[in-house]
């Protein structure tokens, strides 16, 4: 998207307010499914996590996408959005029995991530097809928080409780029609993921009914003028040679299976804020905006770097600026930051703004959360209101009642 059409957004709309491009989401799936042109039977879910707004799962189903879900609302989301049962993969982590069998209930694959649970569904839905969440024990990721195939990692059956997992199996007669791995996101070394794609491989042999192996996602996509991204080609090209080996050893044709979020729309997404105070102090220029960590958590929860660009100026001097919000905390989006000269009520365009920034938003200090748009086919179409006063109070329920003061006894 050029400058112009988001600052024409942003009169219309309002600030702040978040824009994804159809196209950059529509280039992002051609490219991945070109790397893996060599495969006989790929199947990309998206990560709903990553952007669940119901307009952009229907533009995921359009590109011919399956999907890949944490929780049984982004699974009844997919379902209104179009998605058949069978392409939804259902992959939650901590969740009651309970959930499962409703998800189950609903036609999706499941995907199971502990021995518990997964002793209790064989048990008692031996029929069911069910994927197994593997824990390589592989440490990827490009910080802690989001690095989850480690030893210590909550997600997974680890690769050493693999005699126990085919106990299970074996006595409830369950069917495994599915291996799956996520090692963590901005993967950065295709070597350390392709290591961790042996002992997925390695797990498989166990299996003899499988369908697919799903090798999870969390490639890296570039923040910011000149960072470094997964090279997506280059691995496409090692792990489909790979793939088609193990199934020639395997004896039958698997489908592979990967669940992009981040890949496909980070850098679909714009946020706009407006400023509202140029503040000089003794040591620092702060750009103030209408917007906070309420809005765009990433960069206080993950120390994440948004490129900022004030597209209001876009050929004034360059200065040095931080940009901070209006949450009443410490609230700072990028600090010194070279950025064309700012003035009070200039629109900075925060970029790669699509994956799990509006979808980690909230109220804090009872804010309300932005508008949305898709800028689809060269025109902006709202697919989310911006919140009100009346939103705030939606689900409050005010007990005023119990605080009125009693009227002093009279005596007589």
């Amino acid at each position: 998207m050029n400058t112009q059409n988001l600052l024409k957004i942003a009169k219309q709309f309002g600030a702040p307010i978040y824009v994804y491009d159809a196209e950059t989401i529509a280039s992002q799936y051609t490219r991945l499914t070109n790397a893996f042109k060599g495969v006989g039977s790929l199947r990309l879910n998206y990560a709903a996590k990553a952007l669940s707004n119901i307009s952009i799962l229907r533009l995921m189903n359009q590109l011919g996408s399956g999907l890949d879900t944490v929780s049984i609302q982004e699974v009844k989301l997919g379902l209104m959005a179009g998605f058949k049962p069978e392409s939804i993969i259902f992959t939650p982590n901590g969740v009651s029995l309970e959930e499962i069998e409703e998800a189950s209930a609903l036609g999706v694959q499941i995907n199971i991530d502990n021995l518990s649970i997964l002793e209790q569904f064989g048990s008692k839905h031996p029929d069911v097809p069910v994927c197994i969440r593997i824990n390589p024990h592989v440490m990827a990721g490009g910080n802690s928080k989001i690095s989850v195939g480690h030893i210590d990692s909550k997600f997974g059956i680890s690769i050493h409780q693999i005699p126990h997992l085919l106990r299970i199996v074996d006595l409830t007669k369950m069917n495994i029609n599915g291996i799956h791995m996520h090692t963590g996101s901005d993967i950065l070394d295709i070597d350390v993921f392709l290591y961790a794609s042996e002992i997925l491989f390695d797990t498989a042999k166990n299996f003899k009914n499988l369908e697919f192996i799903d090798f999870g996602s969390g490639f890296k996509v570039p923040y910011k003028t000149g960072d470094i991204e997964t090279n997506i080609e280059e691995l496409g090209k090692k792990l489909t040679t790979r793939f088609n080996q193990f199934c020639e050893e395997y004896g039958k044709e698997l489908t592979l299976a990967f669940e992009p979020g981040k890949f496909l729309v980070s850098q679909a997404g714009h946020f706009l804020a407006k400023v509202n105070v140029v503040k000089q102090t003794t040591s620092t220029v702060f750009a103030s905006v209408d917007s906070g960590f309420n809005h765009l958590i990433r960069p206080m929860l993950y120390g994440a770097s948004h490129e900022i660009l004030n597209i209001s100026n876009p050929k004034g001097r360059e200065r040095y600026y931080s940009v901070v919000g209006y949450i009443c905390e410490t609230d700072t989006f990028g600090s010194n930051r070279r950025i064309n000269e700012i003035s009070e009520g200039d629109i900075l365009c925060f970029k790669s703004a699509g994956a799990y920034c509006f979808t980690m938003s909230s109220n804090y200090n009872s804010r309300f959360r932005p508008a949305e748009i898709l800028w689809y086919k060269g025109q902006a179409h709202l697919i989310r209101e911006r919140e009100t006063f009346d939103d705030i109070l939606r689900n409050q329920v005010d007990v005023k009642d119990l605080f009125i003061k009693p009227k002093p006894a009279v005596v007589k």
